[in-house]
């Protein structure tokens, strides 16, 4: 009896965590994502070419980006406070760019990235001082995907593991600033989160 309770726990939690995750892929699915190209995969880690994105973004406060009220700067923008009042549709992933150990944390910023098909020029002029417009150049960017809960420990450990590839590959970093990207809500389960960590890197020599 004890052994059909576990197996039956177990199922349970197994159709939950397919539940979980489809419902995880749903709710990525309804947003549009920062436009890139595979160049090669392995594994986790990825070579991706990216196109120019235009980025709206904040600098971080002490807090984590919800408790600083980063967050909620960037969505009042897309919401429309905005000079054009303006209403954008929301985009995955968040972004935050910076060093998690930086000193002072306020180094960080995090970054909404604009819906594809707009240009520079047709990106709202923000009406709250702290936010401020960026183009981002395109480029070439190695990447490593991590499941998990957002922190600073966690975030340096994912990057050394990107660093480390990066150098066993003989890859060269042309910009240590890394960027993470968060795609998942809050609420999601942390095991089912998608998050990824990228370092911009050198393009292939012309031949």
């Amino acid at each position: 009896m004890k052994t059909q309770w576990i197996a039956l726990s177990s199922a349970a939690l197994l159709a939950v965590i397919v539940v979980a995750a489809g419902g995880c892929q749903v709710i990525r699915a309804g947003y549009e994502t920062a436009p890139y190209r595979v160049l090669e995969s392995d594994g986790a880690f990825q070579i991706r070419e990216y196109p120019t994105m235009q980025w709206v973004e904040t600098t971080m406060g002490s807090g984590n980006g919800n408790s600083d009220g980063s967050f909620g700067r960037l969505f009042g923008f897309i919401t429309g406070r905005n000079q054009s009042q303006q209403k954008i549709a929301m985009t995955t992933p968040v972004y935050m760019e910076g060093s998690p150990t930086a000193a002072p944390a306020s180094q960080r910023v995090m970054a909404f990235v604009m819906p594809k098909e707009m240009a520079a020029t047709s990106v709202p002029v923000p009406s709250d001082g702290a936010l401020r417009r960026r183009e981002v150049s395109a480029g070439r960017f190695a990447i490593y995907r991590f499941r998990g809960s957002r922190s600073s420990e966690r975030e340096v450990a994912v990057l050394g593991e990107l660093q480390a590839w990066l150098a066993v590959r003989g890859l060269s970093v042309v910009d240590a600033m890394p960027v993470y990207g968060y795609f998942d809500p809050p609420w999601t389960p942390s095991v089912l989160r998608r998050n990824e960590v990228m370092l911009r890197i050198s393009e292939p020599a012309v031949r």
